[in-house]
């Protein structure tokens, strides 16, 4: 079990995301009041791409750790500002299975779609921050440690400090890949 550190939303399309009190996830679009809020894909180069297409990054979400991580590389930075909208604590996002639960607080419930795929945009907030979220496993695959994305099966309020409780989904567990 983790736990909310931080929650961040913008209307409009920047990279960094204030922090909030609270955000409202609205089942089936996202964060309200997001610029990636939408039942079909509000990333902009997807939208030229396939605009029809379904949102599954309606809600991005980082572990904290990674921000430890790259505070020992020497770099700063914190909850919301390489855009996500929920950072995390006390839970190995990375290592969930596609279709995962996450219970956020005492109502939401975001299903896991996959990883965030960083772009060169992060290199614009500071450089070198790409390849510092991107590794190598044993061997030789491209680690994504940029968070991952989900879509909201059951709405509600999340605030820092709320609990996050995790379903696995049943079956074979599908390794997570970008989306």
């Amino acid at each position: 079990m983790g736990f909310i550190e931080a929650v961040s939303r913008s209307a409009q399309y920047t990279f960094s995301k204030p922090n909030e009190g609270v955000i409202r996830l609205i089942a089936g679009l996202g964060v309200e009041g997001d610029a990636h809020y939408g039942e079909t894909v509000r990333h902009r180069s997807r939208m030229a791409r396939t605009p029809g297409a379904p949102n599954l990054r309606q809600v991005h979400l980082i572990h904290a750790e990674l921000f430890d991580e790259l505070a020992e590389r020497g770099f700063t930075v914190a909850p919301g500002q390489i855009g996500e909208n929920v950072t995390t604590r006390g839970l190995d996002l990375l290592g969930l299975p596609a279709g995962t639960l996450l219970h956020l607080g005492p109502e939401a419930v975001v299903e896991v779609t996959g990883l965030r795929n960083p772009c060169v945009q992060i290199d614009g907030f500071q450089q070198g921050l790409m390849k510092a979220v991107l590794g190598r496993d044993d061997d030789g695959g491209v680690v994504r440690k940029a968070g991952i994305m989900g879509v909201v099966v059951t709405g509600g309020e999340i605030r820092p400090g709320d609990e996050i409780r995790v379903t696995l989904p049943d079956g074979p567990h599908r390794k997570l890949e970008p989306v």
